[in-house]
């Protein structure tokens, strides 16, 4: 082109503008702008941190699932004065709490913080399809709450999951949290990492842990939350002498990971009705030869997709990020893990830490073998939906940058906050929604039918 006349040459440019433009083209940035107010910390006194009445009243109460099947679960309070009973009686009846377990205390220290009493209980053998009420506090404060178990793990039970992330305590945080609660269908929140934020604070003020304990409890005292670590549940300070990386999370969020054959709390798998959950660690060792990494590539064979037909995966850290905020700080895990995700078929995974939210296409960048020059996403109809779902509230606020153009992986991206809800219809079908918080109680901004991967294998959305 170094010879022809200017006009040309313009006419030359403008054609490879337009054709950089179609190749470059990526799914729908929303229209919508929210009001770019700072989102801030609901103060200590605040209604929704308030403590519950009576002398050493449980407080903090959370429910999460106790075993593989579905059959258990773990349930955990706090008692602020002196430990008291970490008896829990339950039953189908509220007024005929029948059956007694047995459960633990432990506490801990925290720089100049000492936690309350904190109990964990496991309740085995239950029915599924059940009702259970249960009472904690057993001799001084009473208090009574229920829960429902799944159905029996079958390939086309129902279920419907709420997906929430980076939640914070801020009245955007309280939003959220009301937005999801008058949306009926939720049975289990899928909680995709970073809880309280009380890393955040000076000296990592522990009581903020507290304060975010009871202001969920409204919920996680009456359907489990299945947790995932993210980076502000690390905690490690060594300028105040706190070398012990997630200390306050092991002490007060219990999980089922030794039932799966996992030797650590940050990752573990659960089945529940016709699903298989997979949660991975974005801040543990991940690489080859690993834990985790090892963990994995047993975990994976196991899933029987005629038993358990979806294949969910949590983490915080997405895959695929278009945000200008943490943009691949997921490339790591997605070089060691994307190839497995695709060869099992996994149908979506769900991540946080970008504060907004981000839905992709199928597509897979494992061609790539550095000499191949393979190094863009493709489609892929064996890949998993990756969603980003980091935006509850936090007082952090929103990642309202985004890389430019839209990269083509992104089916639908926005900057607000909100929470989703993925419904499972039966072995093939499941509708997923997802609602911003300015929109009222139940309506979507965004959803997508999900064609299994195993069982409904057809092309599942345009991919520009």
């Amino acid at each position: 082109m170094g010879n022809e006349p200017l006009g040309v040459r313009l006419v030359f440019a403008a054609m490879f503008l337009l054709n950089a433009a179609v190749l470059c083209r990526g799914g729908i940035t929303s229209d919508f702008v929210r009001h770019p107010e700072k989102a801030v910390d609901m103060p200590l006194d605040a209604d929704v941190f308030r403590i519950p009445p009576g002398y050493n009243a449980p407080q903090q109460v959370h429910v999460t699932q106790g075993d593989h099947e579905g059959r258990a679960v773990i349930l955990s309070w706090v008692t602020p004065s002196e430990a008291g009973s970490s008896t829990v009686f339950y039953g189908t009846s509220e007024h005929e709490l029948e059956f007694k377990a047995e459960g633990t205390v432990t506490k801990y220290n925290f720089y100049t913080y000492t936690s309350g009493y904190i109990h964990h209980c496991i309740l085995s053998n239950l029915k599924y399809t059940t009702k259970y009420f249960y009472k904690v506090g057993i001799g001084l404060t009473t208090r009574v709450f229920w829960f429902k178990t799944p159905p029996k793990v079958d390939p086309d039970a129902p279920y419907t999951f709420g997906l929430i992330g980076d939640l914070g305590q801020t009245f955007d945080s309280n939003i959220t949290l009301a937005h999801y609660e008058s949306n009926p269908k939720g049975q289990t929140v899928l909680y995709v990492g970073d809880l309280s934020y009380a890393d955040i604070y000076p000296n990592h003020d522990n009581v903020r842990w507290d304060t975010w304990g009871r202001f969920v409890e409204r919920s996680t005292a009456y359907q489990p939350w299945i947790w995932t670590t993210g980076n502000h549940e690390i905690d490690f300070a060594p300028e105040i002498g706190e070398y012990v990386p997630f200390k306050p999370f092991v002490h007060r969020y219990h999980v089922p990971h030794r039932a799966s054959g996992s030797g650590s709390p940050f990752w573990y798998s659960i089945k529940r009705a016709s699903a298989y959950i997979i949660i991975l660690a974005s801040y543990s060792a991940f690489g080859k030869y690993t834990p985790q990494s090892e963990w994995l590539e047993q975990e994976l064979p196991k899933v029987n997709r005629s038993e358990t037909p979806w294949l969910i995966v949590l983490m915080h850290s997405p895959l695929y990020n278009s945000y200008s905020y943490h943009y691949m700080e997921g490339e790591t895990m997605r070089v060691m893990y994307e190839p497995l995700f695709v060869e099992y078929k996994v149908d979506v995974i769900f991540s946080g830490h970008v504060h907004a939210y981000e839905r992709s296409y199928r597509i897979s960048n494992i061609a790539y073998n550095i000499i191949d020059g393979n190094c863009r996403p493709v489609p892929d109809q064996s890949a998993p939906v990756y969603i980003t779902i980091g935006d509850g509230g936090n007082q952090e606020g929103l990642a309202a940058s985004m890389t430019e153009p839209q990269p083509r992986y992104s089916a639908f991206r926005e900057a607000s906050f909100g929470h989703a809800i993925f419904d499972i219809k039966n072995r093939s079908h499941a509708y997923y929604s997802w609602y911003r918080n300015q929109d009222g109680n139940a309506m979507e901004a965004d959803s997508l039918w999900f064609f299994n991967r195993v069982w409904n294998l057809r092309e599942e959305t345009y991919y520009p």
